[in-house]
């Protein structure tokens, strides 16, 4: 009888604290690209990509300082970055894998745009991604370029 009371208390812990095993997945708004949500102009030059927007608080929060015009530095040969003017909410995580064409927050305050795919150990907030990043490498350029972010 007592290892049936036991049983019962392991059982009734466990489904209390099911939220405690909760893991991550596609359907959490952290990570939600909304297909018929916000979209974003990237200009560079004479280019411009369409972004499809993550539907998180760091994307409102960035959306709040649209239209803005940045120089991007180059970093490691894969990524351009820029430190924004003000922090933004995080909720950062490991991508495994960043992409062509993604869009990320790294820390608070630093917005980065990735052009090649490539695996990280580091964390980032998601806000969002190129519908077609094809000629971005070549419109990056080598060296710093300047980028115009503004709402669709």
């Amino acid at each position: 009888m007592k290892l049936f009371f036991v049983f019962l208390f392991l059982v009734v812990s466990l489904m209390s604290c099911a939220s405690c095993f909760k893991t991550s997945s596609p359907s959490d708004s952290s990570n939600n690209i909304n297909p018929n949500g916000s979209k974003m102009k990237l200009k560079i030059g004479n280019s411009t990509f369409s972004v499809t927007l993550y539907d998180n608080a760091t994307v409102t929060a960035f959306k709040s300082l649209l239209p803005l015009t940045v120089n991007m530095v180059e970093l490691n040969g894969n990524e351009k970055y820029a430190d924004l003017s003000r922090k933004l909410p995080t909720n950062a995580s490991n991508p495994g894998t960043i992409r062509n064409g993604d869009l990320m927050l790294y820390g608070s305050s630093t917005v980065v745009l990735f052009y090649k795919t490539f695996p990280t150990t580091y964390s980032y907030t998601k806000l969002g991604r190129m519908d077609d990043a094809t000629g971005l490498v070549a419109a990056l350029g080598a060296g710093n370029v300047t980028v115009m972010f503004e709402l669709d």
